[in-house]
């Protein structure tokens, strides 16, 4: 079951680009879109162990960001 809400998506791309989606499609990018978050939270989650935090901070994320390219 997708967490992040297909409404949301829906929303999204229609004020972005003016174009609607279909339930399918909105559940697509919705698991997508879930699945590089999991991978994101797992790459500052080690970030923020190695540092000796349990907390996750902006920073982290910004590591994934510019190593990654994203």
């Amino acid at each position: 079951m997708a967490k992040i809400p297909k409404s949301a998506i829906k929303s999204l791309v229609k004020s972005k680009n003016k174009i609607a989606l279909t339930d399918n499609a909105a559940s697509s990018i919705s698991r997508i879109l879930e699945k590089k978050a999991e991978r994101i939270a797992k790459y500052a989650l080690t970030r923020a162990k190695k540092s000796g935090r349990n907390t996750i901070l902006k920073e982290d994320i910004d590591a994934y960001r510019l190593k990654f390219g994203e």
